[in-house]
């Protein structure tokens, strides 16, 4: 369902968000005085007062597909029984506002636990042992879908953009190389331990199935990985608890490296989407373009 028209040549910002936030709860027919935004990157999310809901608002009417996708993933995992965010289902979606995909989904009532890295691999573990019904479609992993894009679209010097797409070139030749040799299945597509939360009663609950695709499994095993040996994110403790629970451990594959080029390129595009926000956000972009113009160099990136 489609509502107002995209305005032409306007940037995502958390006051716009605000903006398709309001219109969208007068068409679902919710409240949205009062509204918190609680998380501004990729999509803006916003808690409503009145009613225990999120509001995800996506960047642009190019996402409308991907929004109708977390739909029929969230229906399907619930159908399976799976932990996992579910979508208002009184509600009609995705709609399209101002240009902009919305979706409501459940309030997940968090405990104060942060999630553990081992309970993430036990949830990948899980999840790709499931199979996919026929009647739900889901995309291949593409690690360069969004990455022109944000390149053409984003606020930064114009030798970082020569630079970066000079690299999106070296990784597609690298990545046509790769050779996977396990089986496909359901994956999420952006498997970190910030995509697990922990409910009110203890219950650890998948969420965000914008990247959920069909693909090989070594796709959601490679953002701990890469968080853990490249950028130190991780104790080995924690990293150990994340094999074990999984079952095996991607860091010996001989696909990592091709795979750490994809993960630290895509965190980087990602993060320069809103360098215009804050300076927090513009700083950690400066060390993670500086990260990628030295390749083998140490990394001091932040988490965000």
């Amino acid at each position: 369902m489609a509502v107002g028209a995209a305005r032409a040549g306007e940037g995502f910002t958390s006051a716009g968000a605000a903006r398709v936030l309001r219109a969208a709860c007068r068409v679902a027919g919710l409240d949205g005085r009062g509204a918190e935004l609680i998380r501004f990157g990729e999509n803006a999310l916003f808690r409503l007062a009145s009613v225990p809901v999120v509001v995800r608002i996506a960047r642009g009417e190019e996402w409308v597909s991907t929004a109708a996708k977390e739909v029929a993933v969230s229906r399907w995992l619930a159908a399976e029984g799976f932990s996992a965010a579910r979508i208002v289902e009184d509600v009609e979606q995705p709609l399209l506002v101002d240009g902009h995909p919305v979706t409501f989904w459940h309030l997940i009532v968090e405990s104060g636990r942060k999630a553990t890295y081992g309970e993430l691999g036990g949830v990948l573990r899980d999840l790709h042992s499931l199979a996919v019904p026929a009647g739900l479609a889901l995309p291949s992993f593409d690690p360069f879908g969004k990455q022109e894009l944000r390149i053409d679209k984003a606020a930064i010097p114009e030798d970082d953009r020569a630079f970066l797409r000079k690299r999106w070139r070296e990784l597609r030749d690298k990545y046509a190389e790769l050779r996977f040799e396990s089986p496909k299945g359901p994956v999420h597509g952006d498997a970190h331990v910030q995509n697990l939360m922990v409910d009110d009663q203890g219950r650890v609950v998948l969420i965000d199935f914008e990247a959920f695709c069909f693909d090989h499994p070594e796709w959601d095993l490679m953002v701990t990985a890469v968080e853990h040996h490249s950028l130190g994110w991780q104790t080995d403790a924690q990293y150990a608890d994340f094999v074990a629970a999984y079952g095996w451990d991607l860091y010996g594959w001989h696909g990592y490296e091709a795979l750490r080029g994809l993960q630290e390129f895509g965190m980087t595009t990602w993060l320069m989407q809103n360098v215009r926000e804050n300076e927090e956000t513009a700083a950690e972009y400066r060390r993670r373009i500086a990260g990628l113009r030295d390749d083998q160099g140490p990394r001091d990136w932040r988490p965000r």
